[in-house]
């Protein structure tokens, strides 16, 4: 049992779960020492036969109805029982093909943020880029069951599969013979203060009756970043990092990251950070073309806590977003609590967490890729 709401005090973070769903888990590997294992020996088991799996599709893309419709009629062929979201078949093209109308009469349907499927559901399958993997992600406040991701998007960072050969890698994934590598999220809760309570001149809310009354928290799971930033205002952002309680440095400029190390290689390294693998415990700090030549990217162990408010004397508001969505104002009197949460997102590898990784950073952002050197023959002069 993972107890989030206590201070955890080993720099790690806190320990993942490693149940994921209702029947997946990591296979223990008696050679780990001290409970962390090798990346590469990481690998699915099942408690029992998996029967359902969600299928998240990117909507608004017609190229990729033929293979949600080729993979749905396959999974229920296997006598799956088949999630999907319920606007995800509004499509008019869907609704208009009478020999796919069969198929979804056998589809459970669901509606974001109203029906909980948390427990109902074995593993995802996503189809599309890297946001279907943040949206599943999403939908799962806790444990979150294996996903497996096709690559049908633009980028594919997260999305290791090819869909040419979907029929014997999904049968692989339900005979449990699959890598896995566990993607560590963050915990965020955004407390907010009540209209009608006021901050005085040292930052304190005033309020009238109860504070407890005064004070609204909203909680997140985040696989990416959060991002606080200046918004619609052109003047600097001016925001109090603190980390274990203790203020570290005030951000001043355009806003700064807060990215796990799956999110160091999104928007965190388009910000000069440094790519970090995900088997890393650890949590970046990026800032945002701060007003500082000093201020470079800084990565903090994974068990700390760190807090992030308003300035007393900021000039304006703040925004933040949380893996690019629910993008909210931060108020003076708000703040932001981040730390490493307990329930990593499992994504299959397509073979094993330390070569998926690098052919990432080779083919999708061409990492160290230039003209080689040529070579010198013995016979010419080395100067």
């Amino acid at each position: 049992i993972c107890l989030t709401n206590l201070k955890n005090q080993s720099l790690h973070g806190t320990s993942p779960v490693t149940t994921f769903g209702p029947k997946a888990c990591m296979l223990q590997n008696p050679h780990a020492v001290m409970h962390i294992q090798d990346p590469a020996s990481q690998r699915l088991t099942w408690n029992k036969p998996p029967k359902s799996v969600l299928v998240i599709k990117k909507i608004q893309d017609a190229s990729l109805l033929q293979p949600f419709k080729e993979l749905c009629v396959f999974l229920t062929e296997k006598n799956m029982i088949v999630y999907v979201e319920r606007k995800v078949l509004a499509d008019p093209v869907i609704q208009a093909d009478e020999s796919f109308a069969a198929v979804i009469q056998k589809f459970c349907t669901f509606r974001e943020d109203l029906d909980d499927i948390s427990n109902r559901v074995d593993f995802i399958i996503c189809l599309g880029g890297d946001g279907t993997l943040l949206y599943a992600s999403s939908l799962f406040q806790k444990s979150v069951p294996p996903v497996m991701s096709f690559h049908l998007g633009s980028l594919g960072f997260l999305t290791p599969f090819n869909f040419d050969t979907y029929q014997s890698q999904v049968t692989q994934i339900i005979e449990g013979n699959a890598a896995i590598i566990l993607r560590s999220r963050l915990r965020v809760v955004k407390e907010s203060r009540e209209k009608n309570a006021r901050v005085d001149k040292k930052g304190i809310i005033m309020t009238k009756g109860d504070s407890e009354g005064s004070r609204k928290a909203m909680q997140y799971q985040v696989l990416n970043e959060v991002v606080v930033d200046r918004g619609p205002f052109s003047y600097l952002s001016n925001v109090d990092l603190f980390l274990d309680g203790h203020l570290i440095t005030t951000v001043q400029g355009d806003g700064v990251i807060v990215s796990t190390p799956t999110g160091s290689t999104a928007y965190a390294v388009a910000a000069g950070a440094s790519m970090i693998h995900p088997n890393v415990p650890a949590i970046m700090i990026t800032p945002i073309c701060p007003h500082s030549l000093s201020f470079r990217p800084i990565v903090v162990p994974a068990g700390v806590e760190l807090k992030i408010m308003l300035s007393r004397d900021s000039r304006n508001t703040a925004w933040v977003s949380f893996d690019g969505r629910k993008r909210q104002e931060i108020c003076h009197g708000d703040n932001i609590t981040i730390t490493t949460s307990c329930f990593p997102v499992p994504s299959i590898c397509f073979q094993d967490p330390v070569n998926d990784w690098f052919e990432s950073l080779a083919q999708c952002l061409h990492w160290n890729v230039r003209k080689k050197q040529n070579y010198l023959s013995s016979k010419e002069d080395v100067f």
